[in-house]
């Protein structure tokens, strides 16, 4: 980490998109104490209208933010949104770029973390069908993640983090009536974690219709969630214009505003920077 003044680096992301306009407006109200670092260039190209070479420079400074941010010639990066389908296209073999950043970096330990304002949620597991999160869901993986999110969380601000751990069933299980993830992998997992981060603190399984709520009234830091939409859902219903992207168990951090390239509006002046805002301040927060 640089001693006096920590380098952001940034991406426009698909240059097509509103990556290049949230980025404009969200470094003017870029908190001070950092310098900020674009990776790549900006490229002429028609908002509204992405095309393959909009994808390549996307694809192209990606890689460049990746190559700065492992050999900590910037200490975070804040990367715009991407298309994946035009990236798919030309060769970009990852579900997102959570997973492009931990691979370009050598980590195998990391996860998908979603933080706004109210909620701040880290998920078991990401892109799966539902049919398949009972036999994906393990003791092992949740220790996994909420270790993740507790050490996000004290890098980020909170020395002594309260996590919930989210059940996976309705009313919990109602005692195994219907479903016993609960006690069978999800209980499990709380001696474990208090025994290894002794400085956090966990409850759980907590009744997942209910916990969103406690914690977005400040009950929790964080939520360890089984799966996607129970954790999202209601993070881009409460925080759907501050929410950003971590990809969290990385030495440095990468965080991105949490929506996409909304073609639609581009060029339009129309786009909500408050996301990519965020996305600064948190990236400036983890290294200070």
């Amino acid at each position: 980490m640089s001693i006096e003044s920590p380098v952001i680096g940034y991406t426009l992301g698909d240059q097509a998109g509103i990556g290049p306009e949230v980025i404009t407006a969200a470094l003017t109200q870029a908190p001070r104490g950092a310098t900020y670092r674009l990776i790549g260039k900006h490229i002429d190209c028609i908002p509204g209208h992405p095309t393959q070479e909009t994808a390549e420079f996307a694809l192209e400074h990606l890689e460049m933010a990746a190559a700065a941010l492992k050999s900590g010639r910037i200490d975070a990066v804040v990367t715009a949104p991407i298309c994946k389908e035009a990236l798919h296209r030309i060769g970009f073999n990852y579900p997102g770029q959570t997973e492009f950043f931990a691979d370009r970096m050598g980590v195998k330990d990391f996860a998908m973390c979603l933080t706004g304002k109210h909620l701040t949620v880290v998920l078991c597991t990401t892109h799966k069908a539902i049919s398949q999160v009972p036999q994906l869901l393990s003791t092992k993986e949740i220790v996994r993640v909420a270790t993740l999110l507790t050490r996000f969380l004290q890098r980020t601000g909170k020395p002594t983090p309260r996590l919930a751990l989210a059940g996976l069933n309705p009313h919990n299980g109602e005692n195994g009536a219907f479903g016993d993830e609960e006690s069978r992998i999800i209980a499990p997992a709380l001696p474990i974690l208090q025994e290894l981060l002794p400085t956090a603190h966990f409850d759980g399984p907590c009744v997942p219709d209910c916990v969103y709520r406690d914690a977005a009234q400040g009950q929790y830091d964080g939520i360890v969630a089984p799966y996607h939409d129970q954790a999202l859902i209601p993070l881009k219903l409460i925080d759907f214009d501050n929410a950003v992207n971590a990809t969290i168990g990385l030495p440095r951090l990468r965080v991105s505003p949490d929506h996409g390239t909304a073609f639609g509006i581009a060029g339009k002046g129309i786009a909500n920077p408050a996301s990519t805002i965020r996305a600064f301040e948190l990236a400036l927060r983890s290294v200070q």
